[in-house]
């Protein structure tokens, strides 16, 4: 599945996206944090969507999914 990372996760994992595997999102998520360990603080505290739209870490995926890995956004 392709894994896209915004803002800090983009900066924490060093890459805009990546191919990863797993058959959850919490899955997805240890093999991107075993990859890129700085990314583990911003995936405990981010937002997830699974084909644009939001998902949880126990949530099942399929082949060809996008995972996007969003961390908190401050704004005004």
């Amino acid at each position: 599945m392709t894994v896209r990372y915004w803002a800090a996760a983009r900066a924490a994992a060093g890459v805009d996206s990546e191919q990863l595997s797993g058959s959850t999102v919490a899955e997805v998520v240890a093999a991107a944090v075993s990859a890129h360990p700085d990314l583990g603080r911003v995936a405990s505290v981010a937002t997830f969507l699974l084909d644009g739209r939001a998902a949880g870490r126990g949530a099942a995926l399929s082949p060809g999914a996008s995972l996007e890995v969003l961390p908190p956004f401050a704004g005004g």
